[in-house]
């Protein structure tokens, strides 16, 4: 991390980034890269702090519409994660999406930003529904890292971690975390960072196991969800409709983050 105080973190991406899962439109988000914030700032007092994501956003749309202003922000950190709603369109081409998350990066590192993403998960073992998607994600995991190698991104390897699918971590709709599993995330990236205090207790099992359905109950837990959350989705896409739509950036300028005692990198 750079040694001065007045940093200024930039945050782009989709939902995962803007905190979805993590409080609600009418109390506001916190998620992961505020989480992050918070964490940076304990080191930083005077860390000034951006986020551009907006929810529903394909990895093109985070290039054309946040790439120009993170770079007008001279951010010191930047965090670009997208792909995942490229991952559940018809339509997914692993090159084209990894092409626009390389742009950013080539870009804001050019400008001398150190920047840091992360990999996916395996989405079939906490959907078993999206199993027929689990080697797009494979696939642009493989991308990522390899764009990342050429720029000198830095990458929070979530994918490799069993504790990243155990449903604890993941809000009902199984497609954002949680705020535990937001807690995660920042200390999965503040680990990479090498942020002081972080460590890799984020990669541990909770404390109790999570028992997982079987047979009758685990299909009607399928059928709930289906209807509750992926036909409402299909329907939006059906209808040309996004999640994002009138939505624009929740922080698009930088302001001091108030740091937050943390007492350890992975919660429990």
């Amino acid at each position: 991390m750079p040694s001065s105080d007045d940093l200024r973190f930039v945050a782009l991406g989709d939902s995962q980034t803007e905190g979805v899962g993590d409080g609600d439109d009418t109390v506001g988000l916190r998620g992961w890269a505020d989480r992050l914030a918070e964490r940076i700032a304990a080191h930083h007092p005077g860390t000034r702090y951006a986020n551009l994501a907006v929810r529903g956003r394909l990895a093109g749309q985070v290039h054309e519409e946040q790439l120009a202003p993170a770079l007008a922000l001279r951010p010191d950190l930047a965090t670009v994660v997208a792909g995942v709603n490229d991952l559940l369109r018809p339509r997914f081409d692993a090159d084209e999406v990894a092409g626009h998350l390389e742009a950013m990066f080539a870009a804001l590192t050019g400008h001398g930003a150190r920047v840091a993403t992360l990999t996916f998960p395996d989405v079939a073992r906490i959907t078993p529904l999206a199993r027929p998607i689990g080697s797009r994600a494979t696939a642009l995991n493989q991308r990522i890292r390899q764009a990342a190698g050429r720029h000198g991104v830095v990458v929070a390897e979530t994918a490799h971690h069993p504790v990243v699918t155990d449903p604890r971590l993941w809000s009902p709709d199984r497609l954002h975390a949680s705020p535990l599993g937001h807690e995660r995330i920042a200390a999965a990236v503040a680990h990479a960072l090498d942020l002081p205090g972080s460590d890799d207790s984020w990669t541990l099992p909770l404390p109790t196991p999570c028992p997982r359905p079987t047979g009758w109950r685990a299909a009607a837990g399928e059928a709930r969800w289906a209807a509750s959350f992926l036909g409402p989705w299909i329907g939006r896409r059906l209808r040309g409709r996004s999640s994002g739509d009138g939505r624009t950036a929740k922080r698009p300028s930088l302001r001091p983050v108030r740091p937050v005692p943390q007492s350890g990198a992975g919660g429990p």
